[in-house]
């Protein structure tokens, strides 16, 4: 992965990007819960094994906060950011305690703004995935990005 700056224009459909990797506890799964999504099944290890996971489970949220932080810190580093324009999140499996995070981005298509020349809209498919490797949830999103001053 590149670490320089990327504009829009340095950008090509099939570039892919892959993170470092981020270990989710069992205490955070509860305390991002507790703050934002207070369900019995994100909270309480009783409660969980009585319900469909049937043990804890990170919210989905909480997966896509994990994947956002992983894409600010280790993904492609864009020109202005990775400011989103909105995205699409499917979540295939619950995230666990202890399992160990990590995305792959592909870049799947990139459109010239046609109001703004100095920004262009790149549409990014991630895949987070855990240390099996098995994907917890895919996300496209589609990102504002900054074409190189002339």
């Amino acid at each position: 992965m590149s670490q320089e700056t990327l504009y829009f224009d340095d950008l090509k459909v099939g570039d892919t990007f892959t993170t470092g990797t981020h270990e989710v506890g069992a205490a955070d799964i509860k305390r991002f819960a507790a703050e934002f999504d207070p369900q019995p099944f994100h909270l309480d290890d009783e409660a969980a094994r009585k319900t469909m996971f049937g043990s804890l489970a990170a919210s989905g949220w909480h997966t896509a906060a994990i994947t956002m932080r992983l894409l600010v810190d280790d993904g492609p580093k864009l020109a202005n950011g990775v400011l989103g324009a909105g995205c699409e999140i499917e979540w295939k499996m619950p995230t666990r305690p202890g399992d160990v995070l990590h995305v792959e981005s592909e870049v799947m298509e990139l459109i010239p703004s046609r109001s703004r020349i100095d920004l262009g809209t790149l549409l990014l498919r991630s895949r987070t995935l855990n240390q099996q490797g098995q994907v917890v949830q895919n996300m496209t999103a589609k990102l504002i990005v900054a074409r190189r001053p002339a």
